[in-house]
């Protein structure tokens, strides 16, 4: 149990951030920031622009992820049922499912913040 703190025994100030500020340029391919890893968790930011998913080559991953649209327009294909995401939206990715990025923004950046869930008692 944690006692009482003086204001001179204080932690330094928590570092704040912005995720739609300072946009690295994602011209060339998606750009992928993790901003968080803890055990069973893993919080990044994905910046695109007018990037997809070749039909070829869909995503599937073991673990849940929990995406989020901050800013910008998405498709998201899983498991053959397209959802369109606006700022706010949000979509939960069940592990295992066959899912793909049919559509971003090609003129502004479409802006994720994503979670992925594994199970922190696998290696």
């Amino acid at each position: 149990m944690l006692g009482p703190v003086a204001m001179t025994d204080a932690a330094p100030a928590p570092a704040l951030g912005n995720l739609l500020r300072d946009l690295p340029d994602a011209r060339g391919g998606e750009v992928f920031t993790a901003f968080l890893r803890r055990p069973g968790c893993t919080v990044e930011r994905i910046v695109s622009l007018g990037q997809t998913t070749p039909v070829d080559e869909p995503y599937r991953q073991e673990h849940d992820e929990w995406v989020l649209l901050l800013a910008g327009h998405a498709v998201v294909e899983v498991a053959g049922h397209a959802t369109d995401l606006h700022p706010g939206d949000h979509l939960l990715i069940p592990g295992g499912a066959v899912h793909r990025v049919t559509h971003t923004d090609p003129d502004t950046p479409t802006v994720w913040l994503a979670l992925h869930f594994t199970d922190p008692d696998r290696p």
